[in-house]
C-alpha cells in the first residue's frame, strides 16, 4: 500500500465516528409530535400542566438508542428556526424531557406565551425530517386575577 493510500484510508477512518455522530437520526414516515393540552389560544393559570403527543413512534429517554423512539423537548416563546445540524439548547426556553415523560407541569409569567414540542433523538438533536408540533398560543392569568374571581 502506498503512503498515500494508507494516509487517505487512515485519515478517513479517523474521520468515520465523528462523521457518524454528525449523521441525522431518520424519523419514520408518518410520525409525528403534537400538544394534546393546553389547546391553542386556551386562557391558563399556574402551574400549567402540558400534555404531550407522539404518533407512530416511541417515547424513550435520552441516550436510548432505540429505534423509531426519540424523547420531548418543549420550546417556550422561542421564534428562531430549530437547527437541525446542532443538539437542541438546553435553558429557561428549551425544556428537555429526557426521562421519557409525556407531560410537564411549569410556571409562567402572567402574560401570552407561546409552546412548541420538537421530537429529539439519543443525543438531544432533531429527527429528520423534523418532528415539530404546530406552535399554540396560550395566556397565563396573573394569580392576583384567580384570587379575584374566588
Amino acid at each position: 500500500m502506498s503512503k498515500i493510500t494508507r494516509r487517505t484510508l487512515l485519515s478517513t477512518l479517523a474521520m468515520a465516528p465523528a462523521a457518524a455522530a454528525m449523521a441525522q437520526t431518520e424519523a419514520p414516515p408518518e410520525a409525528a409530535v403534537y400538544i394534546i393540552s393546553p389547546r391553542d389560544g386556551q386562557r391558563v393559570r399556574n402551574p400549567i400542566v402540558v400534555r404531550f403527543g407522539l404518533r407512530n413512534m416511541g417515547v424513550t429517554q435520552a441516550s436510548s438508542a432505540a429505534r423509531n423512539a426519540g424523547h420531548h423537548h418543549l420550546l417556550i416563546d422561542v421564534d428562531d428556526p430549530v437547527d437541525l445540524k446542532e443538539p437542541l439548547p438546553s435553558d429557561k426556553n428549551h425544556l428537555h424531557y429526557g426521562g421519557g415523560q409525556t407531560e410537564a407541569r411549569i410556571e409562567l409569567t402572567p402574560g401570552r406565551h407561546t409552546l412548541q414540542l420538537v421530537l429529539g433523538d439519543a443525543d438531544h438533536r432533531p429527527f429528520t425530517p423534523l418532528l415539530q408540533s404546530q406552535k399554540i398560543g396560550i395566556f397565563v392569568g396573573s394569580p392576583r386575577a384567580a384570587k379575584a374571581k374566588k
